[in-house]
């Protein structure tokens, strides 16, 4: 008798990416609502984003969830050592995000932003700083994964746990498919 269909990953990763999910809701809303009252104020705002970096910061995005199904497709294969391969590919997009990003603040900081001249530079700090923060724990854990994968610890019994973190990385990838055409396109 063939297995029941279930979702991927642990049912807590799951609670965690719906209140998650709902965090952001809560500020993609908030985002749109002041933007229709001050739309002035978002389109200088937003002009002063580049799009190429937010392509690219996309493209690492996507890169870095398309390493993490072909790890959790590794280690149901049993093929833990390409599922390794595949989650340091992960951890690399992923930190190349976070690097994008960063020189992307530092830039800002350097031209004189302030984060809370008005409601668009504390919209785009708190969604992208929010986003950042998620970047980050997924790379914590693809880096962790990873390191626990390299002794042979996930094969076709034992893969919940990068199963879980693609789960989590799917999420933040998703959020920023939703910020990045508010945030840094739809003006």
């Amino acid at each position: 008798m063939p297995e029941e269909p279930r979702l991927a990953g642990d049912g807590m990763v799951w609670l965690l990416v719906l209140a998650e999910l709902l965090t952001f809701g809560l500020l993609f809303a908030s985002f749109a609502v002041a933007r229709w009252r001050e739309p002035e104020v978002f389109a200088q705002g937003q002009a002063t984003l580049s799009l190429h970096t937010g392509a690219l910061n996309t493209l690492l995005l996507v890169t870095a969830s398309w390493a993490a199904v072909r790890a959790v497709r590794a280690f149901e294969a049993d093929r833990g050592r390409t599922g390794a391969h595949w989650l340091l590919a992960a951890l690399a997009a992923a930190v190349g995000f976070l690097l994008v990003k960063s020189f992307e603040f530092a830039g800002k900081v350097q031209a004189g932003f302030d984060w809370a001249t008005n409601a668009f530079t504390l919209l785009y700090t708190l969604l992208t700083g929010f986003h950042y923060l998620h970047v980050l724990v997924g790379a914590i854990v693809f880096a962790v994964l990873w390191h626990k994968a390299r002794s042979g610890a996930y094969g076709r019994a034992s893969h919940m746990a990068p199963a879980s973190g693609a789960v989590f990385w799917h999420m933040v990838d998703l959020l920023w498919m939703v910020l990045f055409p508010l945030v840094y396109v739809i003006r």
